[in-house]
């Protein structure tokens, strides 16, 4: 009788990071949110770390991704907004996923990597692509081509649609519109970055570790979960949505019912239809992080594998009266992280819990090579997440915006406080967010509050020093100095 042949544990961990799109800190159950279901993403987080304060200090797509694979604050990797169509290998040649392939990982990435070019692998050894709607691609190819995108050669295979676009709903990749999915539930976008990847995990070389990237484009507009999920949602009653008493001073940046308005009205129906639309979508993800459970568990992977949950940014859903992301509130820069831990691997971690620390995108890079035992690239200025290392005091964000004026939107976020600097006009604002979560109230102009306003500005001011955009001369911030999306050194790589 032949003995049965098994494979040896792994020296190293299985790492598996799980990108959502445009998803809010508080918009899973384990935040305490009790108008959406997510009992899987639940489940993951109250059996691992869940980090309540994170951040993204760059918070729109680009920047973000450059964030999460470099490891680098928006001061070193040098994006400042988004802006597409600059190469991201030549300007970012190191990245986790490179750096775990040196060391012997087989690296597959599935879904979302909003890099260019579209084609670019970036450090992963295979890449299978959808990144939506993208509009420097779009006019390069003249609309959704199977060439730059894998999820549209799929549809068109499965659809026997030559002409099959992910657009055609009508609703718009940054609209605040609505409906439900009109295709079976198999060829949503969702569910083929899930199959794609339990497929990478079927095949997968089984010995060498492995990291797999699964990048969803959800809950990022379009907002077309399937029909029942979209049915579910829009049956219930949410809350109303805060609007800060500091919301007028940008009245004149209003473009109220525009259907890509980032900031203005909307009627109430409108925003319960993109509300159900966000929800159902999340959900419809929620139930894909248990087939990913369930497919480790079969291979006998589970208790090999972290797996990381994280969005790039969140969505602003209404608050304040805005939408979409980009700007220092709480609903556009503070994003879900869970770090799942399998016991083995726990060395320096102790039990599963939430954590308060101030934790960043740029902090994934050394947390996954910390935990998979393996030294951080020289040029990281992201830090482990490891409970029992080190954490940060305050941390500093920055987008160029033009919803609320064309502004450099500054900002620093210390355990309590965030202020915020807007630099076309110099004007500030201060808020409580253990008094005051929601942002509603500006503390800037309150006189018990000074002391607090001054020292932020001067943790801006130390951020901002030498900045080639001159915000700072002579030790004050200084406002009216022209914006740019990028560095100097960034915009060399640029297509023009």
């Amino acid at each position: 009788m032949t003995a049965a042949v098994t494979t040896p544990r792994p020296t190293r961990p299985h790492i598996i990071l799980v990108c959502v799109d445009e998803m809010r800190a508080d918009a899973m159950g384990a935040a305490g949110n009790p108008h959406i279901d997510t009992p899987n993403l639940d489940d993951l987080a109250r059996g691992g770390y869940h980090f309540t304060r994170a951040y993204s200090a760059t918070p729109t797509c680009v920047p973000a991704r450059v964030a999460m694979f470099t490891g680098k604050s928006p001061e070193l990797h040098g994006r400042y907004g988004y802006r597409e169509g600059i190469s991201f290998p030549e300007a970012y040649p190191v990245t986790l996923q490179s750096t775990l392939r040196e060391a012997g990982y087989q690296t597959f990435g599935v879904g979302k990597m909003h890099v260019f070019p579209d084609r670019a692998r970036c450090g992963f050894d295979e890449v299978l692509l959808h990144d939506g709607f993208l509009h420097t691609s779009r006019r390069l190819s003249r609309g959704p081509s199977a060439a730059i995108d894998d999820y549209v050669e799929f549809l068109r295979r499965e659809t026997g649609d030559p002409r099959a676009d992910y657009q055609e709903t009508g609703i718009g990749c940054n609209a605040m519109t609505a409906r439900p999915w009109e295709r079976e539930e198999r060829l949503h976008p969702t569910r083929w970055v899930a199959d794609e990847s339990l497929r990478f995990l079927a095949r997968r070389d089984p010995t060498r570790p492995f990291f797999l990237y699964m990048s969803f484009h959800r809950p990022h507009a379009p907002f077309d979960p399937p029909a029942w999920l979209w049915e579910k949602y829009r049956g219930r009653e949410f809350p109303r949505r805060p609007l800060g008493e500091w919301v007028s001073r940008f009245d004149e940046h209003r473009q109220d019912f525009g259907s890509e308005a980032e900031f203005g009205a909307q009627k109430e129906t409108t925003h319960q239809q993109v509300r159900a639309g966000y929800y159902g979508s999340i959900e419809f993800i929620d139930l894909q992080l248990n087939r990913l459970k369930e497919t480790l568990s079969d291979q006998g992977l589970l208790e090999d594998t972290v797996v990381v949950f994280v969005s790039d940014h969140g969505d602003m859903m209404g608050d304040h009266d805005m939408y979409r992301k980009s700007v220092a509130y709480e609903g556009s820069s503070r994003v879900p992280l869970v770090v799942h831990v399998p016991p083995r691997w726990r060395e320096g971690w102790g039990a599963p819990r939430e954590i308060d620390t101030l934790a960043e995108l740029r902090d994934l890079l050394p947390t996954m090579l910390d935990l998979a035992g393996l030294e951080v690239p020289g040029g990281v200025d992201g830090i482990s997440l490891r409970p029992d290392g080190e954490e940060r005091e305050h941390l500093h964000g920055e987008h160029v915006i033009g919803s609320l004026g064309r502004h450099s939107m500054q900002w620093i976020r210390s355990d309590r406080f965030k202020y915020v600097w807007f630099s076309g006009d110099g004007h500030e604002q201060l808020f409580d967010l253990v008094a005051d979560p929601q942002e509603l109230h500006d503390l800037a102009g309150a006189p018990e509050h000074a002391a607090e306003l001054a020292r932020h500005r001067s943790l801006l001011v130390e951020a901002l020093t030498g900045r080639e955009e001159g915000f700072v001369d002579g030790g004050e911030l200084v406002p009216g100095r022209p914006v740019q999306s990028e560095a100097s050194w960034v915009r060399e790589f640029a297509r023009l």
